[in-house]
């Protein structure tokens, strides 16, 4: 399931309150994918913004790699911006509708856990 939030900031607010919420919440932003621009590398035109932005928690992330080492497949966590002026979208997919593919309660709680942080992080920053 995806999270989703509609905001009205400009593209350099929503970024700085991304890294704002990720380190209050003990997460890091590993890395930020701009699609649009990566689109036109390729030749290909692509107007909307697209970000994607790689965050983790690495105390949460060993915990669920502990539990099932399969979980890398889905990680870092990733929280992506997208549209346009004025009507830019927040969203995360869910880490327990992720990790519910794995089928190992051992990482459930982490979910649960990270869960919380991504929505929060993503409410913070529209």
């Amino acid at each position: 399931m995806v999270f989703e939030m509609e905001s009205r900031k400009d593209l350099a607010a929503i970024d700085a309150a991304i890294r704002e919420s990720a380190a209050r919440h003990k997460f890091g932003v590993l890395s930020v994918i701009n699609l649009k621009e990566k689109m036109m590398e390729k030749g290909i035109d692509f107007s909307p913004e697209c970000s994607v932005y790689e965050v983790c928690n690495p105390h949460q992330a060993k915990r669920a790699l502990e539990g099932n080492g399969a979980v890398s497949t889905v990680l870092p966590c990733r929280i992506s911006v997208y549209g346009s002026a004025g009507a830019y979208k927040v969203a995360t997919l869910l880490p327990t509708t992720m990790m519910a593919a794995f089928g190992t309660p051992e990482v459930d709680e982490v979910a649960r856990e990270v869960e919380a942080d991504i929505v929060a992080m993503v409410r913070e920053s529209v």
